[in-house]
This record gives C-alpha cells, structure tokens and sequence, in this order.
C-alpha cells in the first residue's frame, strides 16, 4: 500500500537558555554542533528524508531566519518554506502556520522540535509507519518515549487501549509530576514520556484549532493570507499572527481532542535540556570526562567532568564532577547535577 508523502515540520522557535553560555537568544542551541559534527537542526532535517519523506518545512524566529537558511544549505537540505514567526506564540500557532503552508489538505505533517536527539532513527521510521494507517483516517498521532528513569521535567501520556500494532489510544496526558508521581508511573509500564513530536494530516490538525481554538486558527490563517513571500522564505503577517492566543499543541488540541493516539517507541531520545543531559549523551574517556570538539580543554587527575569550551583553553586539575564551560567571554561552572539551576543564575545576572 502507497502512503502520501509525509511533510517534516522542524520547529525552531527555541530560545535555548538552558545551555547558556554556549546557547543564547541570538544563537539557540538547534543552531549549535552538540551531540555530532552536525548541529541539532541538521540533524533534526537529516532523520527525516528518504523516500516516505517530502521537503521541509521550517518554522522559525525571524532573527534566526539566515542561520537556517545558512545551515540547511550546508547539509543540501531544500526546504519548501521557512516560516519566520513575526513573535513566538508557542508551538499550536507554530504548527498552524506550517499547516496552512502545506496547503491544508491530507498531507502526513511529522512535526519535530529542532533540537532534540533520536539516536536510533531507524526505530522512529518504524514508529511513523506503524501511525501512518490511523493518521490518513484522521487521527492525531503523538510518539511516547519508553522511559528509563522517574523524569520530573518531562509530561507523560498514559497509554491506552490497543487500536492497532504498536498504536494506542492515549488515556490521558499527564504535567510534569512530582518525584514520587514519576516513579509510580514509570514502574506500572503503561506511562510513556511525552517527547513533544506528532504526525498528523494537515486538515485534521486545523479542524482540529477550528474546534477548540478558533481565534488560533482565524489568526493564523490571516497571519498567512497577508504573509510576504520571498522564494521559500515566508514572513506571516505581524499584526494578524500577534492576535493569537499563546498556547502549546498539548493544551490547545491534544488534551481535547477525542481521536488521539500514542506511538510508544525507545529509540535513543533525549531533548538535551541541560548540560547533565548533554554529558550522558557524549562520549566520555576513560576518566568519565566528556570534552567534546572545540577549544583546547586539559584535564589532569580530573574525574567525571564535563567540559565545553569555543574559544579559551581550559585548564583543570584534581577536580570531579564538574560542569565548565567557557564560550565568548562567559565562563559558566557548577557542580554536576545542578544544570537545571542554570536559569536561577540568568535571573541572577538579570537583576
């Protein structure tokens, strides 16, 4: 059987001050070389091409819109458009605007946050093919991450009644929950991470907003009609797209919706949402330190450190457990376990 030809949707709204210093509003980490040679948004285009896949669309902050251009054309990406968000207006707008690029009809979207790891891309492949079948009857599809630890920054989806192999109903999405919420899930087996990735025909996602958040889509849909296009890069119109409410897809369709699925599937994922994350992704000698490419970075008797620098030679001894790490004139250290805490030190400097 011949399925229609899916349309990627990349997401790089993302302002990334998570992995500050390295990731900044100017530069987000979807445009930084973290986990390969290749930066998070390449390798977010590269997982989806071959021949299910079309051309991508991307939806990004205006500011960024020469280092997506700039990046995609450095990996021979050609995308049909680069949506440039006039303000951010969180990912259900987002979505509806690649929707509206992509015509509106029965087209598969497979949208992706831009910055996320999928280290086992054949097993995600697998996954879209087992939701394509419930996604051309209409359903919205989402993917949920088998989860290996009681995670408390992520949302989780409990999975439901079988409809099809390896496709569920979703029972229920659940917030980022409490420790011991988090353990009671992951060990009953029938909770899956919510990885923020969906496939779904473009029509059934707008008919979707139509239902649920009409000023949404109404704001969109203007935003689009009175775009200014300029060869694949399309500015949607600033005052029409500032009427939309702010929302993500979760709240504004996904918890709502009654046709809902969930695809659970291990395939290596991660969202490197700080620099703990980042060390259990790299590969690390023989010491437990993870140095990755960049700057000079020498390490005597030094133990399970990670150490990220674009420019200054760091120089560390007898040290275990650290986070350092030194790009421009920024130099960021804290004890391993403690990344999350890097937005206190922003707020910190803000004041």
């Amino acid at each position: 059987m011949t399925h229609p030809t899916i349309v990627p949707v990349i997401l790089s709204g993302g302002s990334g001050t998570r992995l500050w210093p390295m990731s900044r509003p100017e530069r987000p980490k979807q445009f930084l070389a973290l986990t390969a040679a290749q930066t998070m948004l390449q390798l977010t285009a590269a997982r989806a091409t071959g021949e299910a896949f079309g051309a991508p669309i991307i939806v990004a902050n205006a500011a960024h819109a020469d280092q997506v251009a700039d990046q995609l054309a450095a990996v021979d990406c050609a995308a049909q458009a680069i949506v440039l968000e006039p303000m951010a207006r969180n990912t259900a707008p987002a979505i509806a605007l690649a929707a509206v690029a992509a015509g509106g009809g029965d087209a598969p979207l497979l949208v992706m946050p831009s910055d996320h790891v999928i280290a086992d891309v054949p097993a995600f492949h697998d996954a879209i093919h087992r939701a394509l079948p419930l996604v051309e009857d209409g359903w919205l599809v989402t993917f949920g991450i088998t989860p290996d630890a009681p995670e408390t920054g992520y949302g989780y989806i409990q999975v439901g009644e079988p409809l099809a192999e390896g496709v569920h109903r979703v029972a229920r999405f659940v917030e980022k929950p409490p420790f011991e919420a988090a353990q009671e899930m992951v060990a009953a087996g029938d909770h899956a991470w919510n990885g923020g990735i969906f496939l779904f025909r473009a029509d059934a996602y707008l008919a979707a907003l139509g239902e649920f958040a009409p000023a949404m889509l109404g704001a969109a849909e203007r935003a689009m009609a009175g775009a200014d296009r300029d060869g694949i890069c399309v500015r949607p119109q600033a005052a029409a797209f500032g009427e939309s409410p702010s929302d993500s897809i979760d709240y504004a369709v996904m918890e709502r919706a009654a046709r809902v699925a969930v695809v659970p599937v291990a395939m290596g994922w991660s969202d490197v949402g700080s620099w703990d994350a980042l060390h259990a992704l790299s590969e690390i000698d023989a010491d437990g330190n993870a140095t990755g490419a960049g700057g000079e970075v020498v390490l005597v008797d030094t133990h399970g450190c990670l150490v990220r620098s674009d420019r200054a030679r760091v120089a560390m001894v007898g040290v275990s457990n650290l986070i350092v790490v030194a790009s421009g004139d920024d130099i960021l250290i804290l004890p391993r376990g403690r990344s999350q805490e890097v937005k206190r030190l922003l707020d910190a400097m803000k004041k």
